[in-house]
């Protein structure tokens, strides 16, 4: 074999090879690039599910905010009726309107068979004695049940709140 043929032979393997090389290189581009698109669109489906999520929660502390707001008031309004109450209470008790009196024990009549002998003339109240109530301890005893009514409403509020945030998570 002469040498121009050894030439245009090792010539026509170059190129063969480089045109393989080059075909190959495009088809794995082509395949890089697929995978590379596959891949995006995998984060953006991931992405859009996470926006989801998001949005999801997002409306359940909306709502659980709007809740609290609406039991704030709520509870406000109640504390604030039941203070009103109170006041009018106390002052009909200062006015002489109105006065607590408490029923006595039977055993500690005065009378030995434990029977009232007359009633009054303010009431149909038989056999049952009563104390009136000095106006400063009717006061404090208003007060005190006050406190108490001021925190039942209270644990009312913080019962239903438990329940609330307990429930929606």
């Amino acid at each position: 074999m002469s040498p121009a043929r050894w030439l245009g032979l090792t010539l026509l393997l170059a190129i063969a090879c480089f045109a393989t090389w080059k075909v190959d290189a495009w088809r794995c581009g082509k395949q890089q690039a697929d995978l590379n698109a596959e891949h995006q669109t995998e984060l953006t489906h991931q992405a859009n599910a996470n926006s989801a999520q998001i949005l999801q929660e997002q409306d359940k502390r909306l709502a659980l905010e709007q809740w609290l707001a609406a039991s704030d008031q709520a509870h406000y309004r109640a504390l604030s009726d039941e203070k009103t109450i109170q006041a009018r209470l106390r002052a009909r008790l200062a006015t002489a309107d109105l006065r607590l009196s408490v029923q006595l024990d039977a055993g500690t009549a005065t009378d030995c068979d434990g029977v009232q002998a007359t009633t009054g003339t303010g009431g149909l109240v038989y056999g049952a004695h009563r104390a009136k109530l000095d106006p400063a301890h009717a006061q404090r005893i208003i007060g005190i049940t006050g406190d108490g009514d001021q925190g039942l409403i209270a644990l009312k509020s913080c019962q239903s709140y438990a329940l609330k945030v307990s429930s929606s998570k």
